[in-house]
Formats: C-alpha cells, sequence, structure tokens
C-alpha cells in the first residue's frame, strides 16, 4: 500500500484519518531534496508493512499553509501522531529497517504511555503544542 500525498485536493480525508483511531505516519519532505526522491520508495514499504495505519507525505513547500512553522532541521522528518499526541517528530536516517522498527515501537505504546512520556520531557510537551497535524490542518481549512 502505498502512502498519502498530501495536496489541496485531499485535505479532507487526512483530516478524517486524523479524526480517527488510526496512527498517522508523515514523512515531511520537499521535491528539490534528492533524498527525499530517493526515500520515498523506502516510505512507501514501510506503508505497506503498516496496512493498519495512515502514512502521508507531506511536501513542506507544497503545503507551507499547514506545516510552514513546523522545524523540520534535516530530511527525510518523520511525524508520528495518535489522536491528539505527537509521538515523534525527527530527522530519521533513509532507511527501511530504521523506520519500520520506530513505527512498530512507536506505535506498540499505549495513550497513558504517550501521555507519560510527554509531561516528562519539554521536547515531546513542545511537539503538541507546534506539531500537531490535526491542529495544523484545522488551522489551514
Amino acid at each position: 500500500m502505498a502512502s498519502l500525498t498530501l495536496n489541496s485536493d485531499n485535505r479532507d480525508e487526512l483530516a478524517a484519518a486524523l479524526a480517527g483511531e488510526r496512527w498517522i505516519v508523515a514523512c515531511l519532505c520537499a521535491a528539490w531534496c534528492g533524498t527525499c526522491a530517493s526515500y520515498r520508495a523506502t516510505f512507501d514499504d514501510v506503508a505497506g508493512r503498516h496496512p493498519d495505519k495512515c502514512f502521508v507525505w507531506i511536501d513542506i513547500e507544497d503545503q507551507a499553509d499547514i506545516v510552514g512553522d513546523l522545524d523540520v532541521e534535516n530530511f527525510p522528518t518523520l511525524l508520528i501522531q495518535h489522536h491528539d499526541t505527537v509521538a515523534f517528530f525527527g530527522t530519521m536516517l533513509p532507511d527501511a529497517g530504521i523506520a519500520h522498527r520506530l513505527v512498530q515501537s512507536t506505535t506498540a505504546q499505549s495513550d497513558e504511555e504517550l501521555q507519560r512520556l510527554t509531561s516528562n520531557n519539554a521536547e515531546r510537551a513542545g511537539w503538541q503544542r507546534n506539531c500537531n497535524l490535526r491542529t495544523l490542518l484545522r488551522d489551514a481549512l
């Protein structure tokens, strides 16, 4: 299963996915980035290994009205979210095995565990304020 590419025509579809029970795994990249271009197939491969999750590819320049304020330091950057909890936000090595293990270990955590990790870590607390895709998408609609 390939990932969904966020564009102006499918924002409602992503909003519906975010409102549901599925985990969201977003890759934040840019069209001009060679690493991102080669990582896309890897990201789609990881998506195929996790059909119960919603994988979305977001070009940070094409979708700047949604993600323009996110602090993307390097590519690719992954954002993993469940409900209103951002469980991970950071740069990834472009490796399918690492991405698969990250998705697997992150999504194995309960909502209670994620809340505990968020409340005890200033960086994770910042993710909740600044990186919540539900909020970013709602504000852009």
